[in-house]
């Protein structure tokens, strides 16, 4: 049976069409997914990621173990509440899997995981914490946080709408810069977020989830699924775990060469091999051009440096036009137009650079 977040009971309640999502029964939508994508670029939506992990790391030695352990630089991390996107590498360059990391104080930093790659991104971090203690002595403890639920509040009216339905939540986070999080009591509030639009992650006890979500629905805020989460996210130019890269890529071919500090002299897993091996394609967009059908993952890509393959694909409302993320050789540039094997025939497409919107308006069409 699939697992179940704080708010399963919610979203039945609501009639939520309910889909396993790698081993978690999670909505898809509560009627209509194109609403839902409308309503988080135009008002405030909501979602449930309870099934995402958070994880703490807890103890003195925490930043250098991360230093080693993440493929960017966690000095960077300087104000406490600051937070830095990452990957977790293979010895080999491929990504186990992309997070984010909160430094909150020199001996406690807050990761949060993916929630298909959750247990194996745990299994790794204790693997090289073990070893790392072999080597460097004592280290932090690494503490799964599965008591607590996790809500995004995403939108043009995330922030008032969140203040309205969290007593308290105005004066922890009103001065919060993106990529920003606060303590607030036994919650913590980030400005974080998977749409391209503005919004809090909120982290919360599970027990406490069901009343916040119904706070939130009373002032305004739509419930959204994971449809639209991913329509959401493709748009901005976001990267999904398990499409548009896993173990089997490196970052540097992924589009997150900007998450990879290879400048400081510092050695992180997976660092060697990025050296080695300099990236024979790119991750970039493509924007539809002929009628007759919409972009796919696995999508034959044909261009004037060779094939290459959509990894993610669909049919965007913002922009009322198909738009994917395609892996493709170096040497393909924003303007170039490529084919498109889709079913029995070839299709025109643009090349375009990522994002496609963001903060509710079209960025490329």
């Amino acid at each position: 049976m699939p697992r179940q977040t704080p708010l399963n009971a919610a979203h039945r309640a609501a009639g939520a069409r309910m889909v396993d999502f790698g081993g978690w029964d999670m909505p898809v939508n509560y009627g209509s997914q194109i609403e839902e994508h409308h309503a988080v670029r135009h008002a405030a939506g909501m979602f449930d990621v309870s099934h995402m992990r958070v994880v703490d790391l807890d103890g003195p030695g925490g930043r250098d173990f991360l230093r080693y352990a993440l493929a960017n630089n966690v000095d960077k991390l300087r104000p406490p509440g600051k937070a830095l996107y990452s990957c977790l590498l293979r010895e080999d360059g491929g990504v186990i899997d992309d997070l984010i990391v909160f430094f909150l104080r020199e001996d406690f930093f807050r990761l949060v995981v993916n929630a298909g790659t959750a247990d194996k991104d745990i299994e790794w971090l204790r693997r090289l914490l073990a070893a790392r203690a072999a080597t460097h002595g004592a280290q932090p403890a690494l503490v799964p946080r599965a008591d607590l639920a996790m809500i995004a509040v995403q939108g043009p009216q995330a922030r008032a709408k969140l203040w309205q339905a969290l007593p308290g939540s105005e004066a922890r986070s009103a001065a919060l810069q993106p990529f920003m999080g606060a303590a607030m009591g036994d919650a913590f509030i980030a400005r974080t977020g998977y749409t391209g639009e503005d919004g809090f992650e909120i982290m919360l006890p599970a027990p406490r989830a069901a009343a916040l979500w119904a706070a939130l629905l009373t002032a305004g805020v739509r419930p959204c699924g994971l449809g639209a989460r991913d329509t959401l996210r493709l748009e901005a130019g976001m990267n999904l775990y398990g499409q548009d890269m896993d173990e089997t890529v490196n970052p540097l071919e992924s589009g997150l060469a900007w998450t990879v500090d290879l400048a400081s002299p510092r050695d992180f897993v997976g660092k060697a091999a990025l050296v080695a091996k300099p990236p024979a394609r790119q991750l970039t967009g493509l924007v539809l051009v002929d009628k007759g059908g919409v972009l796919r993952a696995h999508q034959g890509v044909h261009t004037a440096q060779g094939m290459g393959e959509i990894t993610s694909g669909t049919f965007s409302p913002t922009l009322n036009q198909s738009i994917a993320l395609a892996r493709l050789p170096v040497g393909v540039a924003p303007g170039d137009t490529v084919r498109v094997a889709i079913r029995d025939k070839e299709l025109a497409a643009r090349v375009v650079q990522p994002p496609f919107a963001r903060r509710g308006k079209a960025l490329a069409g």
